[in-house]
């Protein structure tokens, strides 16, 4: 499945970051928000995606919030707080240009959201395995 494959391959990059290094380099730490940002964005459609091939009819239309909620509520996300939080965090993550919110997010990320999407990805490979999918 292309939209899993694509999650996951991005998720890699993210979970590779060096946390000690964007302490230090501004790029990089931009670069990792960037990621995040792009990680977020691919898991809620991985998740739409898997929702769907289980016969979510809600999960044809909607926006991330209702498809995380959704996939709470069918119990593919087990941390709705956590991910209510990225939401928000990644819809002002571009707005973001005071050193201690940029530092609060980086530790966010690090401590939160990848694991999080580590959750997520595991539990989507397990729901794509129940629907019979071959991806893996």
């Amino acid at each position: 499945m292309k939209k899993m494959d694509n999650f996951s391959n991005c998720l890699k990059v993210l979970k590779s970051a060096d946390f000690e290094f964007a302490n230090e380099n501004d790029i990089y730490r931009t670069g990792v928000i960037g990621q995040f940002n792009l990680t977020f964005e691919l898991a809620w459609k991985a998740l739409q995606a898997v929702l769907r091939l289980h016969g979510a009819e809600s999960a044809d239309t909607g926006s991330p919030r209702e498809i995380l909620q959704l996939g709470y509520k069918a119990g593919f996300i087990t941390d709705s707080a956590v991910w209510l939080t990225m939401l928000k965090k990644r819809n002002a993550s571009v707005h973001i240009y005071n050193e201690d919110e940029i530092d609060e997010m980086l530790l966010l990320i690090r401590d939160s959201f990848t694991p999080a999407f580590l959750a997520l990805e595991t539990s989507l490979c397990e729901k794509l395995r129940e629907a019979g999918s071959d991806w893996a």
